[in-house]
């Protein structure tokens, strides 16, 4: 891709989920607008404040069938959705096709290095699995990349690049300079040698298995051979029943369906959950040996946390602890 994608393209990822050359691709990228004025043929500034980013040369100009969009890429066209929402009420009535050529890279809070200088900084030899989130790293999310290495799927001496999106994504979510902070300082608590990071500035969709695609394509060009796919990754629920909108292992079906075109091997997310005996094991592990589990949900941390109430150290790092105290 070189720009913002024409119709042509854009019809074909939300059909049928890849480019117009067969290249598997899960979300479309677009240059939205509402200017009645903007035309084919226009050339145009893209400004980050008095900075220049880029210039894009506009090749054609359309309306877009949104509901289509929606309902292939979301899997649904109910404004209870974030992604469709965003669609519906924040996208412009235009999409423009057009070539973006590059001036400067954006000036952000948290360094994001570009997929040239990230590949530059793995080894070739060796299996890269990529972490996504979009959260502070806890425990139990180190315990899961980290014994990810040791998954069947992984070659012998492995890394992890844990590569968080830090950009917008839902509106309770902890802001994007905050999660950088606390990527940060828990990079230096545990100096992993086997655990790379990097950070993409990128923003949650919210769209289950389309977007598990899109998450593989990015780090694949990152570098990475491996991806961690969890339980309803980059799921949503209805914003009014509640209720899921896709299953707990879509993104995970459309991986494995999809691993071979895309170059990238999915590695399922391991089920790990804290017992008073054993520490982290999986849950089947838990249920056979009939082990005591110890629970704390995201809301009752969260109120601890404003409470100024210790937390225990095997939900969370005492580092990323002290950043969000800092910053709530």
């Amino acid at each position: 891709m070189t720009g913002f994608m024409d119709e042509a393209t854009y019809t074909s990822v939300v059909d049928n989920m890849e480019l117009p050359d067969g290249i598997v691709f899960g979300l479309p990228v677009v240059f939205d607008t509402d200017d009645e004025d903007l035309a084919p043929g226009d050339i145009a500034l893209i400004k980050d404040g008095d900075r220049d980013i880029a210039i894009i040369e506009f090749t054609d100009k359309y309306t877009p069938d949104k509901v289509k969009e929606c309902k292939n890429c979301y899997g649904t066209s109910e404004l209870e959705h974030p992604g469709t929402l965003m669609v519906a009420t924040e996208r412009g009535k235009y999409y423009m096709g057009g070539k973006v050529t590059g001036l400067n890279i954006p000036v952000r809070d948290f360094v994001c290095a570009t997929p040239a200088e990230v590949r530059a900084g793995l080894p070739d030899d060796k299996d890269v699995v990529a972490f996504q989130c979009r959260n502070p790293v806890h425990r139990a999310h180190y315990e899961l990349f980290t014994r990810a290495l040791e998954a069947d799927e992984v070659g012998e001496g492995g890394i992890v690049l844990v590569h968080p999106t830090c950009g917008p994504t839902q509106a309770d979510d902890i802001p994007g300079a905050v999660r950088y902070k606390t990527y940060e300082v828990l990079k230096e608590e545990t100096q992993d040698p086997r655990v790379n990071w990097a950070y993409l500035p990128y923003s949650m969709h919210m769209a289950g298995p389309r977007e598990a695609i899109q998450h593989m394509m990015i780090r694949k060009n990152f570098g990475c051979t491996h991806f961690i796919i969890g339980r309803d990754m980059a799921g949503s629920k209805s914003s009014i029943t509640g209720e899921d909108y896709y299953g707990a292992y879509d993104a995970q079906e459309i991986a494995r369906a999809n691993a071979e075109k895309l170059g990238v091997t999915p590695v399922p997310s391991l089920n790990l959950v804290y017992t008073e005996e054993d520490g982290y094991v999986t849950a089947d592990v838990a249920e056979e040996k009939g082990l005591s589990l110890k629970k704390l949900s995201g809301t009752k941390f969260r109120q601890m946390l404003r409470g100024g109430e210790d937390i225990p150290e095997w939900f969370a790092f005492k580092s990323v602890v002290s950043v969000l105290r800092e910053n709530m």
